[in-house]
């Protein structure tokens, strides 16, 4: 029973956000489906592993309410200032609308690969890609599929380099730096951009061929302002928000790396303020957003006449996605406190396969369950990996592949990223999840898959 509950936990909240069932309501259903199950204590498991644990939905919107808070306050301000409609527009002026999907894509994974949060890019590129998309006529769920590629797929897990919580995580449990397993995680960053720039330009010709065009959602603010009108802002303006946040984010963890932790010793105005900036993840990229949100207002007057009404309407968009999100992280809270999740991880480790392949299902099954790849990374790095070192895999290897294989099954529908990301542009899983699934889960695992077999043959 206690199997065929977590199993069925979730087989449930799949098949509901498949259906187009609020999400917040299915993690809660599936949650108790868990609970009733696997005999978990009902007060603790509603208090505590689905609100308030490590992995509870509370502990995760407190910790990014703020972010959320201030991301989609700079979206709103970006849209409704028609500032993100001026970038769009000189991007698709200069480099053709045809290619929407490749802007779409490169301009996340810089942004990622700099270090920026994932919600951020969604949020701060969402307003420049709705014009975009609305010029080339290019559905909406493919500039999801594109999205998902630059901002989720090969900066996050496979590229060397990456400060991006999955990359951390391991190098913390592992000992070893960023850059581990370098060659195979190039390798397997070309095939996940190749096969994903691949899959949606096809996508993109066959809707063409189709007469699928763009449709904007019921929230969508698709500026359709005229050039000559005096509120128009030039591009050369209406990029100085966004390269102010990018700027903020970005430069102290570049001083950082060009100073060295030596220099960040020693007291003063400005390494006080590096030290704070590298050692929040979270309320430095808000603030950033906060401060790109005060210059918009400042420099575009159709958003200064109503700035604190507009600012307003910003927060109110953060709190459906917010909320969302953390009720499938908390899901995963319960999950993770049932014997049957213990059970299937231990079965992995005793499975008799070869070790790379007994790695790759473990994390595997763990970031499906639990639907999130830094939180699937960080159990199976507390309680397998040292099992799989002793096995004989070297950290370096074990580094990257793990941080690969957790960015493949824990894009299924009830990821908590995808949630955000199809509450924040308006669809629903049945229009876009099947180009996302395509892009974070199977693309993905392919590239992990490759890339093994090359290590397999070259050690």
């Amino acid at each position: 029973m206690a199997y065929i509950g977590l199993v069925g936990g979730v087989v449930l909240l799949i098949a509901l956000a498949l259906r187009g069932i609020n999400i917040i309501f299915a993690a809660l259903l599936s949650s108790l489906l868990v609970i009733v199950t696997n005999g978990l204590p009902l007060g603790a498991a509603l208090t505590d592993y689905f609100s308030f644990g490590p992995l509870g939905a509370f502990t995760f919107a407190g910790k990014f309410f703020l972010l959320f808070a201030a991301g989609a306050m700079f979206g709103r301000v970006m849209g409704e200032s028609h500032a993100a409609a001026s970038i769009a527009l000189a991007l698709s002026d200069r480099l053709g609308a045809h290619r929407t999907l490749w802007i779409t894509t490169l301009a996340c994974a810089f942004l990622t690969y700099g270090g920026v949060v994932v919600f951020v890019v969604i949020f701060a590129i969402y307003p420049l890609g709705l014009k975009l998309l609305h010029r080339a006529n290019i559905p909406k769920r493919l500039f999801c599929g594109a999205l998902a590629l630059g901002a989720g797929t090969f900066t996050l897990t496979a590229l060397p380099g990456t400060p991006s919580i999955h990359n951390v995580i391991a190098s913390v449990a592992l000992g070893t730096d960023l850059f581990a397993g370098g060659w195979y995680g190039l390798l397997g960053g070309v095939i996940m951009l190749v096969l994903g720039m691949w899959y949606l330009e096809r996508e993109r010709l066959r809707a063409e061929a189709s007469n699928e065009g763009f449709v904007a959602a019921p929230t969508d603010r698709v500026s359709t302002i005229d050039r000559e009108d005096p509120d128009y802002p030039r591009w050369q303006v209406a990029v100085l928000p966004m390269a102010l946040v990018l700027l903020t984010i970005v430069v102290p963890r570049l001083l950082q790396l060009g100073m060295g932790d030596g220099g960040l010793v020693g007291d003063g105005v400005v390494l006080e303020v590096l030290r704070f900036a590298n050692a929040q993840p979270i309320v430095w990229p808000s603030m950033a957003l906060m401060s790109g949100t005060l210059l918009a207002l400042l420099l575009f007057g159709s958003v200064r006449r109503q700035a604190m009404a507009v600012a307003g309407h910003g927060t109110q968009d953060a709190i459906m996605p917010l909320m969302s999100t953390a009720a499938v992280i908390g899901f995963g809270g319960v999950v993770t406190h049932t014997e049957g999740f213990a059970q299937f991880t231990r079965l992995m480790l005793d499975s008799g396969l070869p070790p790379l392949v007994s790695l790759f299902g473990s994390i595997s099954l763990v970031s499906g369950i639990v639907g999130s790849a830094s939180g699937g990374l960080q159990i199976f790095m507390q309680t397998m990996a040292q099992d799989y070192l002793a096995m004989g895999i070297e950290p370096e290897i074990l580094h990257r592949v793990a941080t690969m294989a957790s960015g493949g099954f824990d894009s299924l529908p009830h990821c908590g990223a995808v949630v955000a990301m199809l509450l924040i542009t308006g669809l629903t899983h049945k229009e876009a999840y099947r180009d996302v699934g395509i892009i974070t889960v199977v693309i993905p695992v392919i590239a992990t898959l490759v890339v093994m077999t090359v290590v397999a043959a070259t050690t």
